[in-house]
């Protein structure tokens, strides 16, 4: 089976669309999300227009772009720092670095224990002077922190060990931490497009890829890669990101009720994406799409990468950061 045209129009530009507009009187927002109704992404971003209509009280419409017809989140994070065409999107903070390169340590490998450790980290905002490193830089505010799912590497065929894995190429995220560290274990990181990944394996350009149990599902890579090795490496963080030069055009309560509404509506998205995790993984499983393999050395691949994490975050001025992430208790 090829890859269709799920993303089609992956590539289209909107380079004509200037946002926020009004239409007879109300603003009009767009927002853009590269996966179809049933993803945590675009349920988060459909509960955060209707928590914005609700708190503002006055008339305000939303046009929410989905399966990718303004592009990957990458092109959004673009559009939202140019003030055009996207004005709230959820993009993974790998996109940001850059303007950024301390963002893609926000959810980079093996920075947290389990899912207790993330909500703490989360929920005392250890994340907000890289929020604020991006909103001074890149003009885009993280007004929520969504995400919750676990990271898992996904392959053509069983890879059980580090042994295994030695040599295997894998896609992974453009940001260069992400390159770092599983080069770090002996893989072979390959950057491509998140619309190339199911192709790519397909015609044996790389072995897998990473990913949630939401994006396996609904990029449907079981298909050409269905043995998940279990290397829980990463847990999502995926902030729910609006251009501050499309906020500072709008009212001051439109502008609060933005903000309240994206970090209800990212909380929601927390709960919904780390709840579904394990139930997507199963219901596949159970139906032969996807078969879990156990990872036997977790353990010793976050003691190799421990060291490429420590230097990075000096090398982005973070050591700060992950000390206090390690100190966390949860």
């Amino acid at each position: 089976m090829h890859r269709r045209a799920l993303l089609g129009g992956a590539l289209a530009a909107p380079a004509l669309l200037s946002f926020p507009v009004r239409a007879q009187g109300a603003v009009t927002l767009n927002g853009a999300s590269q996966f179809g109704d049933e993803h945590p992404y675009t349920r988060a971003m459909v509960r955060f227009e209707a928590l914005v209509k609700q708190y503002y009280g006055k008339p305000v419409n939303f046009v929410l772009h989905k399966n990718s017809s303004l592009g990957l989140e990458k092109q959004y994070f673009e559009y939202m720092a140019q003030g055009r065409a996207v004005d709230y999107a959820i993009v993974s903070p790998a996109h940001m670095s850059t303007f950024s390169k301390a963002a893609p340590f926000v959810d980079a490998p093996f920075i947290f224990r389990d899912l207790a450790h993330w909500n703490a980290v989360l929920d005392q905002d250890l994340f907000k002077p890289v929020a604020d490193e991006v909103e001074r830089r890149a003009r885009v505010a993280m007004i929520g922190y969504g995400g919750g799912g676990v990271r898992n590497i996904f392959f053509n065929k069983r890879v059980t060990n580090l042994a295994e894995l030695r040599g295997l190429k894998v896609r992974v995220q453009g940001a260069p931490i992400w390159s770092r560290t599983f080069a770090a274990v002996g893989m072979s990181p390959t950057v491509i497009a998140y619309n190339e990944i199911y192709n790519a394996i397909q015609n044996n350009v790389i072995d897998g890829g990473e990913n949630e149990a939401a994006g396996v599902e609904q990029m449907r890579f079981f298909e050409v890669a269905p043995q998940l090795s279990m290397t829980q490496h990463a847990i999502t963080i995926r902030p729910l990101c609006f251009s501050v030069q499309s906020l500072n055009r709008l009212p001051t309560d439109l502008q609060a009720a933005i903000r309240r509404a994206g970090k209800e509506a990212s909380a929601y998205h927390r709960e919904a994406e780390s709840g579904a995790d394990g139930q997507i993984l199963e219901a596949l499983e159970k139906a032969g799409k996807l078969h879990r393999v156990e990872f036997t050395q977790r353990a010793e691949m976050k003691r190799l990468v421990d060291p490429v994490m420590a230097a990075y975050a000096r090398e982005i001025d973070a050591e700060a950061i992950l000390n206090r992430i390690n100190a966390l208790t949860a």
